[in-house]
């Protein structure tokens, strides 16, 4: 509930929230970026060649095989990811009727 207190601004120069996230901190898309990015060398596991990978290559082309293998839900995730999840519509053909067609109203009548 509102009071007084809580309806003052804070202070010119002062945060709301002192102990809050420090400056410069790395939010948690930009710390899996990174580590995402991380290569080691290792076999592809589709070609079975030695190359340089990156974490999200090892992990990409662990769902390929999944999907190979016959995992339809990898399928599907690579191709959403790929492609973009389809957009689900709900078409409405129903024009707007009363809930209770026998019930006379006053505005009806």
């Amino acid at each position: 509930m509102a009071n007084e207190e809580n309806l003052k601004p804070f202070k010119k120069g002062k945060s709301g929230n002192p102990n809050g996230r420090p400056k410069g901190s790395l939010n948690r898309s930009t710390i899996a970026k990174k580590w995402l990015a991380v290569t080691k060398e290792g076999n592809n596991p589709i070609t079975g060649e030695k190359q340089l990978l990156s974490q999200e290559d090892i992990m990409t082309l662990a769902q390929i095989r999944k999907a190979i293998n016959g995992d339809t839900y990898a399928y599907k995730n690579l191709k959403d990811c790929a492609y973009g999840a389809p957009i689900q519509q709900i078409d409405q053909l129903i024009t707007e009727q009363p809930l209770f067609p026998d019930v006379h109203t006053d505005e009806s009548d």
